[in-house]
């Protein structure tokens, strides 16, 4: 086993897994501290790095792409006080540093974990429920519905709207983003059938950030959601898969083309007329037909 203790934090790793657990040094993050003891598999680690610097250096783990909801939802933009996947080493700390870090890559190398990224998951994301506040409003999170609620700084063409509740089988995406110099940062959900570019402080399915203190813990409630929808890379779920095979519907096909659908429904209309096809049984087929154009 493998162990450094800082003011920052302190890592631990046993061989399978790392443990993460924030210290309670001033200068450990909002978030850091809000999101508590992190255990990291080792299947979950592209790689672990370790810079010095004149009065303190700093670890660094690189997780795999797509292994952890939090990293997926803010796009890898938490600063460094935030960052979990960060930990200051004091100087006199140099050499258990390095010894972590020639740990966690033998055992990488013995289990030839890759570094390519990943399908599904691999950390669970935060715990619900959970409910943050900053900037405009608040977010909160029951494992199933997101509740939006304002407050008296909200602009008030979207305050009039009332608090949104966001069922979780409607969010399409989720995504947080910082404030950077002037440009507001944002909380924002995109909601199936209710796509819009308005900026956050317009689009009732955003929290408005404006860079304060609690701006980060918005991440959290962004990486709950996130770790509850379909992984990006998973593929689509297949929902119009007919109950029977009606004549005349086309088979999916490479070679399918627009005006051979448009063929298609000029057959299945005539097939309609003459009786072959019921009334159901077209409009089954042209529906299953509209949806591949």
């Amino acid at each position: 086993m493998a162990e450094i203790i800082q003011r920052d934090g302190t890592w631990t790793f046993d061989g399978d897994a790392l443990r993460l657990t924030p210290g309670r040094d001033k200068n450990v993050g909002l978030l850091r501290r809000s999101l508590g003891e992190l255990t990291v598999p080792l299947a979950a680690l592209a790689g672990v790095s370790f810079e010095q610097g004149k009065k303190t250096g700093r670890l660094r783990l690189r997780l795999r792409d797509g292994a952890d909801p939090l990293l997926q939802a803010t796009g890898g933009k938490l600063a460094e006080p935030h960052d979990p996947y960060q930990l200051t080493v004091e100087s006199d700390r140099y050499g258990v540093a390095e010894y972590f870090v020639d740990e966690v890559r033998n055992a990488l190398l013995l289990d030839q974990v890759p570094s390519d990224p990943v399908d599904a998951y691999l950390l669970p994301g935060p715990s619900v429920p959970l409910s943050a506040s900053a900037g405009d409003g608040t977010a909160s999170f029951d494992g199933e519905h997101v509740r939006l609620e304002w407050n008296w700084k909200t602009e008030e063409a979207k305050a009039a709207a009332g608090a949104r509740s966001l069922a979780l089988t409607d969010i399409t995406a989720v995504e947080w983003h910082p404030a950077v110099g002037l440009e507001n940062g944002c909380l924002r959900f995109t909601v199936r059938g209710a796509a819009t570019k308005a900026p956050p402080m317009y689009d009732p399915n955003s929290v408005d950030l404006w860079g304060f203190k609690k701006d980060p813990l918005m991440a959290l409630v962004a990486a709950a959601v996130q770790a509850r929808l379909p992984h990006p890379t998973a593929p689509p779920a297949v929902t119009d898969v007919p109950a029977k095979e009606l004549p005349g519907v086309p088979r999916p096909s490479a070679e399918a083309d627009h005006d051979a659908l448009l063929r298609r429904l000029r057959e299945l209309g005539e097939l309609h007329k003459d009786g072959v096809l019921t009334d159901e049984e077209f409009t089954l087929a042209k529906q299953a037909v509209l949806k591949r154009m």
